[in-house]
């Protein structure tokens, strides 16, 4: 698995910040770039993948159903 490059344009004031961290913990700001990166891709996905098929349920007109009627139709009611 080979690593990719990227180039990524962040506000004077992150830039500025994450030249402080690296500086203090002697670790790269590439280094603390990819942490951020890995420690919130799953969420971004899971946020925008969500917002991205509801969007395309509300654009296709079909129709909902609410929980209660899911829960009776997998007999799932207490």
């Amino acid at each position: 698995m080979h690593d990719k490059t990227s180039t990524v344009r962040l506000p004077e004031d992150h830039d500025r910040r994450l030249r402080n961290l690296a500086a203090a913990t002697k670790r790269s700001r590439s280094y603390f770039i990819r942490e951020a990166v890995k420690r919130t891709l799953d969420d971004l996905e899971d946020a925008y993948l969500a917002e991205t098929a509801y969007e395309n349920f509300i654009n296709s007109g079909a129709d909902s159903i609410s929980l209660d009627e899911v829960e009776r139709r997998l007999d799932l009611e207490d």
